[in-house]
Order: structure tokens, then C-alpha cells, then sequence
């Protein structure tokens, strides 16, 4: 089995906390063996997760939602952030460059959109969505959307280049950018964020007995509270672990499905 922390591992600081506490959860679990899978960028995420011998690894819920065989959830960040009031949500910040001019959302219709991949909640379908309440004309409302951004750090990127206006950023990922890099990330500021959706959870997509399943699960709520973690917990951004339920991301694939089949153009055709 393996383990797999790319998608909030967004800086070296992140990355090397996240493996201390994923050793130490799978140690203290005595589940295994588990083995770190190096899964990085450009291999898409979407490949990873329709693997079926990921013993702890995150998941975006969307995916997790509709996949088959579904996912066991193993446990889910609450950020300490004060925006996400203790509760194991993210939203997605919609951001511009720091020196562009738009004040509301509406100011960049015209321009040039980006997403990360068009299979991602935060980084496609949260943006979509929230555009839906602008569409009622069904007037496209940007010129072109630039994809294959991967991440967030890809949205940055654009952004600070000028290739795109606006772009999606998980409001998580890019809490520990501000925290972890604060130079890159101050190139771009939030014009607004989408409201708030359950977090990407742990999941593990390999057959696990229920005693292993409880173990992993009571070893995420000790790693939460533990005070040898807590440094970790502070680099992360981690107030505690929880453990939702699958169905509470069902709400995403509405969400999706609503977008899917809107017949309202968001972009021009090319």
C-alpha cells in the first residue's frame, strides 16, 4: 500500500511536515506495510486516484464522491484559520493579480479565465458554479480560458505573468502559501470566494479490514492533539483531524452536475 500527500504538500516546509505526520499516523496505526509513492507533477492527480492500493493518501471530494469502488475516508483537516471556523471545509479564493484593477467579479468579464484541470472541485467546478448566477443571458463571459494550470501554483503563476485575469485557488492550498511563502503568493490578491464545501479527505482505496480502517482513523485523531506533532500542526495550519462521512460530499456532485449540464457558454468559442 501507499501513501501520498501531494495535494496540501504546496512548499518544502509542507511537504516535510506532512510525511512526519503521515509516518507517524501509519506507525502509531500498525497498519502496513506502507510506502511513500512519488506521483508529481505534470502526472495528472486524477491517475493516482483511480489507483486501488492507496493506503492513506488526499483526495479532492469530488472525485471521491463519484468514484467506484468509493473511497474510505479516513479523516479530514480542520484548517486553524479563522475563515474556516473550525469546521473541515475550503473554499475556493478567486483571485486576480495584486495590481490589477477589478474590484468584483464582474469587472473581469472580457478577460481571460484559467483553471487547474477540469476534473477539480476547487480549481474548475467551484468557479463554475459559482458563475452560473451571471449566465442567465447566455452570453459567454470570457473571451478564453487557459487549462492544464495543474495547481494553484500554476494559477499564481499565470496570473503574476498575465497570461490569464482571474483563476480558481483552494482556499487551503493557498492559505499555506501565504504562510509558507509569502513572496510568491503576495503577487496575487482574493477578489472574492466561493462559499464553503467539505475539505478534500484522507481516504485509502485499498481493501482495509474494519480494525485497520478504526486504527488509521483513532491514529488521525491522536495526530491532531498530539503534542510531538505540534509543530507540524502549526506548519500546516491544522487545528485538528475529524472524520466526515462520504455522503457529506455528495453536495459537490450536484454542484458539478449543474454546471455539466448548464447549456449557458462561460468562454467564446475559439
Amino acid at each position: 500500500m501507499y501513501i501520498n500527500a501531494r495535494m496540501y504538500s504546496v512548499s518544502v516546509q509542507t511537504r516535510t511536515a506532512w510525511k512526519t505526520i503521515f509516518n507517524a499516523v501509519v506507525a502509531r496505526s500498525k497498519v502496513g506495510p506502507m510506502t511513500w509513492l512519488q506521483h508529481e507533477p505534470p502526472l495528472l492527480i486524477s491517475q493516482m486516484w483511480a489507483r486501488d492500493d492507496l493506503g492513506c493518501a488526499m483526495m479532492c471530494g469530488l472525485p471521491a464522491s463519484v468514484r467506484s469502488p468509493a473511497p474510505t475516508i479516513l479523516a479530514s483537516v480542520v484548517p486553524s484559520p479563522q475563515r474556516f471556523n473550525r469546521r473541515p471545509v475550503y473554499m475556493s479564493d478567486l483571485a486576480v493579480r495584486v495590481d490589477a484593477p477589478y474590484r468584483r467579479l464582474q469587472d473581469t468579464f472580457g478577460g481571460i479565465a484559467g483553471i487547474t484541470v477540469p476534473d477539480s472541485q476547487s480549481g474548475y467546478f467551484a468557479f463554475r458554479y459559482r458563475l452560473l448566477e451571471f449566465q442567465h443571458e447566455s452570453q459567454p463571459l470570457y473571451q478564453k480560458c487557459v487549462g492544464r494550470l495543474l495547481n494553484a501554483r500554476g494559477v499564481i503563476a499565470a496570473l503574476a505573468r498575465g497570461d490569464i485575469d482571474i483563476g480558481p485557488l483552494d482556499g487551503y492550498v493557498h492559505d499555506l502559501l501565504r504562510s509558507s511563502e509569502p513572496d510568491f503568493s503576495n503577487q496575487v490578491r482574493i477578489l472574492e470566494s466561493t462559499e464553503p464545501t467539505p475539505i478534500p479527505p484522507i481516504v485509502s482505496t485499498a481493501p482495509l479490514s474494519l480494525a485497520n480502517i478504526r486504527a488509521l482513523r483513532e491514529a488521525f485523531m491522536w495526530a491532531g492533539r498530539a503534542e510531538e506533532l505540534a509543530e507540524e500542526r502549526s506548519t500546516l495550519l491544522i487545528h485538528e483531524f475529524c472524520c466526515p462521512s462520504l455522503a457529506d460530499y455528495k453536495a459537490l456532485a450536484k454542484q458539478a452536475q449543474a454546471v455539466e449540464t448548464s447549456t449557458a457558454p462561460w468562454v467564446e468559442e475559439a
